[in-house]
């Protein structure tokens, strides 16, 4: 089947199998691949047949199958596919035979037969239409019929959708009467009983009105009115399609067209001017008009709102907004903004009737709120949009607060509150306010605090904390003015003469404090904590004096005391530690025990209000303390706190226990404040929160009781005596009581908030479930509807701590909506009984659950249905939340507890009852926790659950039950998982398939999304089912009544919200997942799975879209030759242009999969444009986290290979326009031609017209993410270390053009750079210096590619300059100085400013750094040039950074010498201020360790505050800076740095002697313990740590002085830690470490060697074991012997060089330790040195030469004097060496390679050594040294390589002999060979191929032979030279002009020895062979002759010099 070339025939009789349906479908799917890819004539030889069997699929008779939805679009794609590319005259009659069923109106049982010729005639007229206009009346024709007669909806709404598709090619054809027929039809349609078909003559409708133009006003009105009318019963998709219909008819009224003139009387005078004044010019032609004013147009859906609908009606009303808004894009939307906006507040919120009940209010704030937020803002308004609309909301609402002039009307307390929401959204969106925005806002929210409505007050405080968290330059001004009114208010509080509405000042100016003060954590450079301290006394003044007022005043005062102290708790442990104890006994006056005068009822409703109201609110500040410090909550502190707790709820009690009534009636929140009820509930939350944050850990027993009987009252208690009376009554009387979800009291009979998410199965799919409303919900849609579902709704003024509560780093947060106290308070008892019920015992539990189901029993509840749905919700909710709570913290202990029998049989039954309830909620909580409840009792509940489950599906039709129990199944397997549920997997895969198959939607939904949960679960124990699956989904598929659309009316209304397909695809997924590898097994299975997931993948539905996407992702995993990666990454290209948001995300998902796969396969097929899609995305959308990991991921595979380009993307991003980008991105969501036709044309001429007023950049999120990018290419370069990108000329020499090279793209960066440093944004200005200080430091040491000696970076000096300098100025924050101030201290350090004046040019830095050098001395606290008001956290964090930018320099200074110029008349200052900043950093550390010891040491009182916190990160980062900074001056013995250490004056006697005597100074052990601990801990960034532990060592090389340390190191057990450290580090570290700990060590034992840690005496014999120089020795000799590799153990890492240099470092240290020592121990110490280093010398691992770099420290050891009484030993040792040496070398006779001539030569080398360090009374013998010698000669026959180092070693011994008798006696032995090596030499010289080396190391023998002569007596050096002379002559070559090297040479050393014996040279040339004498003469004589001419050339040119 797969073959492609040729079309395979239809096999009939395969169809009357079992699997036929299965063969036609691959068959099909085969044959339109074959289509594809068949060459054209193939194509028309087959044509005909192939369309016979076609059409008799899509009209079948025996023995074809029914055509179900994929068959039929199999099919009706095969005929597109063979129409395109064959022929198509044969086309019209296709068309005939198709309609011919299509009009068969009397065949009822043929419907599939009808809907896919309707189906076929669509597809086919669609595309061709255009040429078979003649057809468009008949299929209008046979629609109309239809849909009047037909009585399936699935027959109706496919004729409809024909109808629709042929409308799109063939309009034009219609006639007037027919077109009108089909309005008329489509309005009736409209109204239809069946949802589909209503969802079908809406699409007709909406391309019957297609050329916008053709719409008149009265059409918009008719459809604005039905659809209003349709939308009570319609569902979520429905909604959706009626929305997209309005906003088409709306929006095209805005369109223009010619005006005739009968349409310019009909309009008033008036009306005319208006639409000209909102006509933007450029559209106002002479003749074209817009049909209404975009005033106008809104009008008519706020018309249809404000009449009385339902809430379902009038949320659906909204949708139009929504709709109409997509469609007409985001420029419209942008420039309209305050039109719109005044819109929504005047005609929606002003309306009287939608604020006549507290939940109307809120539900339109929700609503409007949904509309500006989630579209408007978030979609559709640029940068620039969003700050004016800020502009527009302030100047238009919020500074009209109050009304000064008279005339003025405020706006009132709804719009403002709305006004405030919109603007603390856009204030977070904007992330940093630009100045006009600050302008806007600041004033007018501080005036707002001051509002009289609690709402707008709490709203104005939360909106100021946005703008304050996000600018945080503007916190510590608006806190003092703040601060400031706050103690006017209250001074002024008492006096008569005060405002009447001063309370409500007093508290709206706490609020706002608080909420200001809770972000002072995130911030905490800007404030001075000075700040919270004076709140604190604030808040206690008031606690203190509130008992002198009376009720009203005291009230006030103790609210914002409590609301401040709240606040403070979130500062954190380090602020309220040293409050503790006053915050105890405050809380303890708030909240006494009740007393028997409590119980007593003489109180007025006015002081039981004030009662509750203390309590409340010392609560709240319980609340914030347990939640924020955890680590202060010990056990006597939480005991203290719970008995607290505990008093407040029997206060509670006691009051519910009188009957006490409000004075008033039914009061509004907003008016009096709240109800007294309220006031209870809002205590009984709290202390039930504080329980839940205290832990169920430090409560007693019996506290547990009380509290889960008092919990159960709250949540499950049948009498509702919560509610007030009157609302009871009229609950009962008025028996009218329908769904709970329909309440609109804001209570709903005190049913919980807390939402029971879909079961945390798959995260993946919970998109489908009906909870989150249908999947095809986009977020707003989803947020519109979900208002449906909820009968209470929350606020922020609800609850007011939650101003301080959120944090501000979350953008969304639950508590930010609290629900009304009454509510939240059920929410609080739920969360507590959660957490308390799993630690209890069997009996409390039994007790509980019990009394929990007795509860739901209860007869009260009969005659209130309300209250009885709302306590069985509650009671589901908490048994799932505890049994969550159960399973997480107490598994092991709940199996006794909550699983034990008695209790599971119980909550079986009670749960088993809400499973089959039949309210969504209760199903998806109820069979969660049944799964849960599985997990922990273990089997025989699993097996009875299992039974109760099946019984009932068998005997209960009722499809609400089946859809709970196929959810409980699902739930069960996947909660007790594979293995323990595999007893019951064969039951439920049957149970679940036959339910699978039901035709009602709700039963086939849920079965299909339960088999879902089980594959996933089952894993590979579901291989077994997965044929028999594979074959049901194709069932399903196939079957109509699967359809949305599909079965009896009743079901095709449901089956909107619940499609099957997705399900079917969803499993489809899980299945692909457990077959993994295993798919290529089987080629069956393969080819189902394939087809099927094509099948979908191909469907229009966004919901199968998306999980098609999952399926493809994981057989891009298992399968990936199956998939066609080209073909689908344009798929996903064009679903992230999409409008629905899933099916981006989807996208993204797979498009990360692939890139992270192959990024450079997808640089090939997608390139930059795909890059620049997904910045666009990322830009029109910044929510949309996987873009960023997709490029993320992109550029870190393919950065390294062409940076250039990804730095041309990002500078596109950081400079490019892009509004129009934005148009297509929120463009309609109808996804047709026409619809989009509209957008588009907007954004065609919008983006020409508009780019004067909306030159928008990106946003800067996606700058900010740019220029992360930026970074992140740099980074990369430096690590990959490709030298090409920062070096031209190395690039150039290489051939590598430098275009696309990191180094050419220097301007561009430093360019980007300076433009993100004058952002407005602080993240930006970072960033930008970030990559700033990337290119400085990468290309500091770049060459200039035109100036040879120059640096790159010197011509780009300006530039940088430029771009540090706007960080400097005054609006600077001052993370971006302390920022600046490092960048500064990079480019001065990195030596590209060389001379002095040049570098005060880019001087700013060194200016700044200079005034603040010289404040330090000053004061504590930094006033810095133009900086005045700096906190104290932001210049102690500045300090830190100037000093180590300082300490960069000092650093630099070591390679830039001109820096120490620089540094020098600063030395005095900064040596003091880097101590004291080590010292400081010490103390942070050791003291935030300490932090749990109430008793620490004393410290500086300045660090006592909050400031270590802050600061400690800062210090982290840059002490190790400082630390080295300190080694180096250190190490110049700088004497500033000894006197600060010292803690001395500089000039006071600074010598050693002074201090050994005296302990250690002062600052040793701070610093010492510093280093200690960074030697000690380990970090995981290994780049930096390796410079850390350096630098460390470093400094501690120089603190062992004895000036500094004394004999503090000796102490037995710093000695001890210090030497175990040594030794692992030794045994951890690489070479490159180990060098300078052996330096630190050879420190440590030069200055201390003598001493032990224990007082032994010291004796000349031996080391004494624990003396420092033994333990350093062990040190050294561990670092020579794991040099190299021994078997068995690691050998130490690193470079050779370093290895090397570690090896002579150890050496050199066992020279030391020796020399300082006598005799016998002196040769002890040599000998384990040489023995060690004989190790090496005998070492065979590795071709790596360690000998030769370390043989000046050998010989340094064996040259150390040997006293003559132990000459003997010594002379043991060397001649152990030697013979050892000689014997290494004879082990390598007849091998080769590296390894061995490498041992030979570094042997002879040693042993050579040896013989010439050696005393001349050290005897050798004499066989030794002949054996060497002969050795010497042997090799000098050999390679060349090897003969170089003989003739070395040959002449090395020949120049020592002169000084012992037996080498003088032995050296003659080395003549032959010597000889015998020139002779070889002779041919080379004829030819010319003597070699550098050869013609070195013939030097090197000419030297040794005048070396031999001169040890020669005299009588014998004419003999010697008879024999050298011919030698030397054989290489004479005097005839060659010009010379060679080697007869110069050979005459020169000829020329030295006549020289220096003239009568043996004479006597030997006389003895010479003539021919031989010959050669020497004349090479001589031309030798002389030939220097005295050069002399005489050389002298001329002097003298006429001078002349002149």
């Amino acid at each position: 089947m797969e073959s492609k070339g040729e079309i395979e025939e239809l096999d009939e009789n395969q169809l009357t199998a079992d699997s036929g349906e299965l063969y036609l479908f691959q068959w099909l799917s085969n044959l339109e691949r074959s289509l594809r890819h068949a060459s054209t004539e193939t194509l028309k030889e087959t044509q005909a047949s192939v369309e016979a069997t076609l059409l008799k699929v899509l009209i079948p008779s025996e023995p074809y199958p029914s055509p179900g939805r994929p068959l039929r679009n199999l099919a009706a794609r095969c005929l597109l596919v063979l129409y395109h590319r064959g022929e198509s005259r044969s086309l019209f009659d296709t068309l005939r035979v198709l309609l011919k069923p299509a009009s068969d109106i009397k065949a009822m049982d043929k419907d599939s037969t009808r809907i896919a010729a309707f189906w076929t005639i669509g597809e086919l007229m669609e595309a061709f239409g255009s040429q078979f206009m003649s057809f468009m009346a008949e299929t209008a024709t046979i629609a109309i019929k239809t849909l009047r007669s037909s009585a399936s909806p699935h027959v109706r709404y496919h004729a409809l959708t024909m109808l629709r598709k042929t409308l799109v090619s063939a309009k034009k054809a219609l006639s007037d009467s027919l077109a009108k027929d089909i309005i008329k039809q489509m309005k009736n349609g409209l109204t239809d009983k069946a949802l589909p078909v209503q969802r079908a003559a809406a699409a007709v409708l909406t391309i019957v009105y297609t050329p916008e133009d053709s719409v008149t006003l009265a059409d918009v009105e008719s459809i604005m009115n039905i659809c209003v009318k349709s939308l009570e019963h319609s569902d979520q998709v429905t909604t959706q399609s009626l929305a997209q219909l309005v906003g088409h008819m709306l929006a095209a009224t805005q369109m223009e067209r010619a005006v005739a003139v009968t349409e310019q009387s009909q309009k008033g005078k008036k009306e005319q001017e208006d639409s000209d004044i909102s006509t933007p010019a450029h559209i106002a032609a002479e003749n074209t008009k817009i049909l209404l004013t975009p005033g106008d147009m809104l009008s008519q859906i706020s018309t249809q709102f404000n009449k009385s609908h339902s809430r379902k009606t009038r949320a659906g009303i909204f949708m139009f907004y929504v709709t109409l808004l997509a469609k007409l894009g985001p420029v419209f939307v942008e420039s309209n903004y305050s039109l719109l906006v005044s819109h929504l507040m005047t005609e929606i919120v002003s309306y009287p009737k939608n604020g006549a009940t507290r939940y109307d209010k809120l539900f339109i704030r929700k609503l409007v709120g949904a509309l500006l937020r989630e579209l408007i803002a978030l979609r559709m308004l640029t940068e620039q949009g969003q700050i004016a609309a800020i502009q527009d909301l302030s100047s238009s609402y919020l500074k009209r607060w109050p009304a000064l002039m008279p005339g003025q009307v405020a706006p009132s307390s709804s719009i403002l509150t709305i006004a405030l929401e919109e603007v603390a959204g856009l204030l977070q969106q904007l992330g940093n306010a630009p100045p006009p925005v600050q302008d806007a806002v600041s004033v007018p929210l501080m005036t707002l605090l001051t509002h009289p409505s609690h709402s707008v007050r709490v709203n104005a405080s939360w909106t100021l904390r946005c703008f304050c968290y996000s600018t945080p330059l503007r916190l510590p001004k608006a806190m003092l003015a703040i601060a400031e009114s706050l103690q006017r208010d209250i001074e002024s509080l008492q006096s008569p003469a005060a405002p009447s509405d001063i309370d409500r000042r007093t508290l709206g100016h706490s609020y706002g404090l608080a909420a200001l003060v809770a972000i002072v954590p995130h911030r905490p450079l800007y404030v001075s904590f000075d700040v919270s301290a004076s709140v604190l006394d604030t808040a206690t003044q008031l606690l203190k004096r509130a008992s002198d007022h009376d009720v009203h005043i005291a009230a006030v005062e103790v609210e914002v005391a409590w609301t401040l102290i709240a606040s403070l708790m979130l500062l954190g442990p380090n602020f309220v530690r040293s409050h503790l104890p006053q915050l105890l006994v405050l809380w303890r006056n708030a909240l006494p025990k009740p007393t028997a005068k409590d119980n007593v009822s003489g109180r007025s409703a006015a002081e039981w209000k004030f009662l509750l109201h203390v309590r409340e609110s010392a609560l709240g500040a319980i609340l914030c303390f347990l939640l924020h410090n955890s680590q202060l909550t010990t056990l006597d502190v939480a005991r203290r706190i719970s008995s607290l707790l505990g008093n407040a709820l029997s206060f509670s009690n006691v009051f519910l226990s009188q009957s006490i009534e409000e004075v008033s009636g039914p009061s509004v929140i907003e008016d009096t404040g709240p109800s007294i009820r309220t006031r209870e509930a809002s205590l009984r939350r709290r202390a039930y929160q504080c329980f839940s944050a205290l832990g169920t850990s430090t409560l007693t027993d019996s506290v547990q009781s009380s509290l889960l009987q008092s919990v159960l009252a709250v949540f499950a208690g049948p009498d509702i005596d919560n509610i007030s009376a009157m609302q009871a009554s009229i609950a009962s009387t008025s028996g009218s009581f329908t769904s709970i979800w329909q309440m609109t009291d804001g209570y709903a009979y005190g049913l919980t908030t807390l939402e029971i998410s879909e079961d945390g199965v798959d995260q993946s799919t919970t998109s489908e479930s009906p909870r989150r409303g249908h999947s095809n919900s986009d977020s707003i849609e989803h947020s519109i509807s979900a208002l449906l579902r909820k009968p209470i709704l929350g606020a922020c003024e609800h609850d007011t701590l939650s101003l301080s509560m959120i944090n501000p780093s979350e953008e969304e947060s639950r508590s930010f909506n609290a629900p009304p106290p009454v509510s939240s308070v059920c929410d609080a008892a739920i969360e507590l009984f959660s957490q308390l019920l799993p630690a209890q015992d069997l009996s409390t539990t039994l007790r509980t659950i019990s009394h929990l189901i007795e509860s739901n029993r209860s007869p009260k509840l009969d005659k209130n249905a309300g209250r009885r749905t709302a306590v069985m919700l509650n009671s589901v909710v908490a048994i799932v939340r505890t049994l969550r709570v159960a399973m997480i913290s107490y598994h092991r202990q709940s199996k006794d507890t909550l699983g034990h029998s008695q209790v599971t049989s119980a909550l079986g039954a009670f749960l088993k009852d809400a499973l089959v309830d039949g309210d969504p909620a209760l199903r998806s909580a109820s069979s969660e926790a049944i799964g849960r409840l599985a997990n922990i009792s273990g089997s025989s509940f699993l097996t009875s659950q299992t039974k109760v489950l099946v019984d009932h599906i068998v005997s209960n039709r009722d499809p609400q039950g089946r859809a709970g129990c196929a959810l409980a199944f699902g739930s069960l397997y996947s909660h007790v998982g594979g293995l323990a549920a595999a007893p019951i997997l064969k039951t439920t895969v049957n149970l679940l398939m036959s339910l699978s198959n039901d035709s009602h939607p709700l039963v086939h939904f849920w079965s299909l999304r339960a088999l879902g949960h089980v594959i996933n679960a089952a894993s590979l124990a579901f291989a077994p089912f997965v044929s028999s699956t594979l074959g049901m989904l194709l069932k399903i598929y196939l079957s109509d009544t699967h359809e949305a659309e599909g079965g009896t009316l009743n079901n095709a209304n449901i089956g909107g919200d619940l499609q099957a397909y997705p399900l079917v695809c969803y499993i489809l997924d899980a299945i692909i997942t457990i077959l993994g590898p295993d798919v290529h097994d089987s080629s069956r299975t393969r080819t189902i799975v394939l087809d099927l997931v094509h099948e979908f993948s191909v469907e229009d539905d966004e919901p199968i879209l998306v999980e098609a996407i999952r399926c493809i992702q994981h057989l891009l995993m298992f399968a990936p030759e199956h998939v066609d990666v080209p073909e689908i990454v344009n798929r996903f290209r064009r679903h992230l242009s999409s409008p629905r948001r899933c099916l981006k995300l989807a996208a993204i998902d797979a498009l990360y999969q692939l890139v992270q796969k192959d990024a450079l396969a997808m640089s090939r097929l997608g390139g930059d444009s795909l890059v620049e899609d997904l910045f666009g995305m990322l830009d029109g959308d910044p929510s949309i986290d996987g873009v960023r990991n997709v490029i993320s991921s992109w550029l870190l595979q393919t950065a390294i290979h062409n940076p250039s380009a990804w730095i041309d993307l990002c500078q596109r991003i950081m400079l490019r326009i892009n509004a129009s980008q934005k148009v297509v991105n929120t463009a309609n969501s109808l996804m047709d031609d026409e619809g989009q036709s509209l957008s588009a044309s907007m954004s065609n001429d919008d983006t020409r017209q508009s780019n004067i007023a909306m030159v928008a950049t990106s946003r800067w999120r996606t700058q900010l993410f740019a220029l992360r990018c930026l970074h992140e290419i740099c980074t990369l370069v430096a690590r990959f270390g490709r030298r090409e990108h920062i070096d031209i000329p190395f690039a150039r020499s290489h051939g590598i053009p430098v275009n696309g090279l990191l180094v050419s793209r220097v301007p561009d960066l430093i360019k980007m750079a300076f433009t993100a440093s004058a952002a407005y944004v602080t993240e930006i200005r970072l960033e930008g210096l970030v990559v700033l200080r990337d290119v400085i430091q990468v290309f500091c040491q770049a060459p200039d590619p035109d100036y040879p000696d120059a640096l790159l970076l010197e011509q780009h000096q300006a530039p940088i300059t430029a771009a540090l300098t706007p960080a400097f100025s005054p609006d600077s924050t001052p993370e971006i100085l302390s920022s600046a101030i490092d960048a500064c201290a990079v480019f001065v350090g990195c030596g590209v400013v060389k001379d002095h004046s040049e570098r005060l040019t880019v001087g700013i830095s060194k200016h700044l750094i200079n005034i603040d050098i010289h404040a330090f001395q000053e004061s504590g606290n930094l006033t810095m040039g133009n900086f005045v008001d700096l906190s104290p956290n932001a210049s102690g964090m500045l300090r830190v950074s100037i000093l180590s930018a300082w300490a960069r320099l000092e650093i630099a200074s070591s390679e830039q010498t001109y820096l120490l110029d620089v540094i020098k008349p600063y030395r005095s200052i900064l040596a003091p201020q880097w101590i004291a900043s080590l010292r400081d950093y010490a103390v942070i550390r050791a003291d935030s360790e300490f932090i749990h010891d109430a008793s620490a040491v004393a410290l500086d009182p300045s660090y006592a505050s909050l400031g270590k916190v802050v600061l400690l990160p800062y210090y982290t980062s840059s002490w190790a800076t400082i630390l080295q900074a300190v080694a180096n001056a250190m190490n110049r013995s700088d004497q500033s740095i000894s006197a600060a250490i010292l803690g001395k004056e500089v000039g006071s006697s600074v010598n050693g002697i002074d201090f050994a005597a005296e302990g250690p100074a002062p600052l040793f052990f701070p610093l010492f313990g510093l280093i200690y601990e960074a030697l000690a801990t380990s970090s995981p960034d290994t780049s930096s740590r390796v410079d850390i532990v350096i630098a460390c060592l470093g400094a501690l090389k120089c603190l062992l002085d004895p000036r500094y340390s004394g004999k503090a190191l000796l102490e037995p057990t710093i000695f001890q830690e210090f030497m175990s450290l040594s030794h692992r580090i030794a045994m951890t570290e690489s070479a490159e470490v180990l060098i300078h700990l052996i330096i630190v060590l050879t420190t440590f034992a030069k200055h201390f060697g003598q001493y032990s840690s224990s007082k032994e005496s010291q004796s000349n014999t031996t080391i004494p074991p624990d003396s420092v120089s033994t333990h350093c020795l062990k040190i050294f000799a561990y670092t020579i012997r794991h040099s190299r590799h021994n078997p068995g153990t690691s050998s130490i890492k690193g470079d050779l060089s370093d290895i090397a240099k570690m090896i002579s470092g150890s050496l050199s240290a066992f020279h030391l330790i020796a020399s300082a020592t006598e005799l016998v121990v002196r040769e002890d110490v040599r000998g384990i040195g040489c023995v060690l280093y004989g190790e090496l010398l005998k070492d065979e691992t590795s071709e790596a030469d360690l000998i030769t770099p370390t043989l000046p420290a050998f010989k340094s050891l064996l040259a150390i004097p040997c006293h003559p009484s132990v000459r003997e030993r010594y002379r043991k040792l060397i001649h152990g060496l030697l013979s050892s040496c000689l014997l290494n070398a004879d082990e390598m006779r007849g091998r080769e390679g590296l390894i061995s001539s490498r041992k030979v030569k570094t042997n002879l080398l040693a042993a050579v050594l040896i013989l010439t360090v050696i005393p001349p009374q050290v005897a050798v013998s004499r066989d030794v040294v002949e054996h060497l010698f002969f050795l010497i000669s042997q090799k000098l026959e050999e390679g060349d390589q090897m003969a170089i180092v003989a003739v070395h070693c040959a002449k090395t011994l020949a120049i020592a002999a002169s000084g012992s008798e037996l080498l003088r006696a032995c050296v003659r032995l080395l003549l032959p060979a010597l000889i015998q090596y020139v002779a070889k030499m002779v041919p080379r010289v004829d030819d010319g191929t003597v070699s550098e080396q050869q013609a070195i190391s013939i030097d090197e023998v000419w030297k040794t032979f005048a070396t031999l002569v001169s040890l020669a007596k005299e009588e014998q050096r004419s003999r010697l030279l008879s024999v050298l002379l011919p030698t030397i002559t054989l290489l004479l070559r005097p005839s060659q002009m010009p010379p060679s090297t080697i007869h110069s040479s050979g005459i020169a050393h000829l020329l030295s020895l006549a020289a220096s014996s003239p009568a043996s040279f004479k006597e030997a040339t006389t003895q010479l062979d003539p021919s031989v004498r010959e050669v020497l003469e004349m090479s001589i004589r031309k030798a002389v002759e030939g220097a005295a001419g050069t002399v005489q050339q050389s002298m001329k040119p002097q003298i006429s010099l001078r002349s002149f």
